[in-house]
């Protein structure tokens, strides 16, 4: 099947504290005047960009449903910031909640109407900014994404502990060296992702790699915010949690994670039970990247539940 057209573009967004003009770069598949209600991909990281997201454009030629990618300040096509590495201040949650409000002021659909897709971190943003009630948001989508840092954390022990012995001692002795760049620790990290972020061989498959090869590439974002690495979270999404306000997510959600996610059923449980209009659904032999590994199941999914 052929790509659908697309159109592309940068808007502009204010951020003083930037010290200099920023903008968002965005990809639109379908048309935006139609009558379906328009999708908005949040993509996971921070700062592992839009093109692993890709898959979603199946939505679009499936469905008829306009997709809305784009990439957030401080990574891909859009403003790099640099010079912000560190500073928790500048980055915050609402930060790229004023971004995603920008953007859809900029398309003009906040009053025909949009729903949202967030994956991993993209669904921890789109969780938080569900709770504020944004005039125009129809439906949210929270794809393996955890409900908080700490029950992450929790779940990566627990998968951690389900690798060989000698894999569990190499990742710890780096992870608490720092040395991250060892070719051992790699090797080591490398077994966890091929279980629990793509299950996909051989690994990688192209959109896990291009995620990770974004991250490489300007680690501002994913260093000030996470940390490390997706087991040593050192930065200032550590103490975040969203189950606190849950109960004011007044839209329907639908919640999904993979079998062996690196979002396991403990990141997710706060969802459903908090979430007053919520359905849950685990897919089976998947992990992180539910929408590579069984991308048939995963579209269907979610075009079912954004058409009724």
């Amino acid at each position: 099947m052929a790509e659908p057209t697309f159109k592309e573009g940068q808007v502009t967004i204010n951020v003083p504290a930037a010290g200099k003009p920023c903008s968002t770069w965005y990809r639109v598949y379908g048309d935006l005047t139609g009558s379906r209600t328009p999708l908005v991909l949040l993509h996971g990281g921070p700062g592992a960009c839009h093109e692993y997201l890709l898959p979603f454009v199946d939505l679009t030629q499936q469905f008829g449903i306009p997709t809305i990618f784009y990439d957030q300040i401080g990574n891909g096509k859009g403003t790099r910031l640099p010079e912000k590495m560190g500073d928790t201040t500048f980055w915050t949650p609402q930060l790229f909640h004023d971004e995603l409000d920008n953007l859809i002021d900029a398309l003009g659909i906040r009053e025909g109407g949009f729903d949202i897709l967030g994956q991993s971190w993209g669904g921890m943003m789109g969780s938080s900014y569900a709770t504020k009630r944004p005039k125009g948001l129809r439906r949210l989508i929270i794809a393996n994404s955890p409900a908080s840092m700490e029950l992450w954390v929790e779940s990566g022990k627990q998968l951690l502990a389900g690798l060989p012995q000698n894999v569990q001692e190499t990742i710890k002795k780096y992870e608490e060296s720092g040395d991250l760049e060892n070719s051992d620790y790699k090797d080591a990290i490398g077994v966890l992702y091929a279980k629990h972020l793509c299950r996909t061989e051989p690994w990688p498959a192209p959109e896990a790699k291009i995620s990770l090869d974004r991250l490489e590439e300007d680690p501002t974002t994913y260093m000030t915010m996470n940390g490390p690495s997706e087991l040593t979270v050192t930065g200032s999404l550590k103490t975040w949690s969203i189950i606190d306000e849950l109960h004011k997510i007044e839209v329907s959600t639908l919640v999904y994670n993979g079998e062996h996610d690196e979002a396991q059923d403990i990141c997710v449980v706060p969802y459903f039970d908090k979430i007053p209009k919520v359905k849950w659904v685990v897919l089976e032999g998947t992990s992180h990247f539910s929408h590579v590994e069984r991308r048939e199941r995963c579209m269907n999914l979610v075009g079912e539940f954004l058409s009724y």
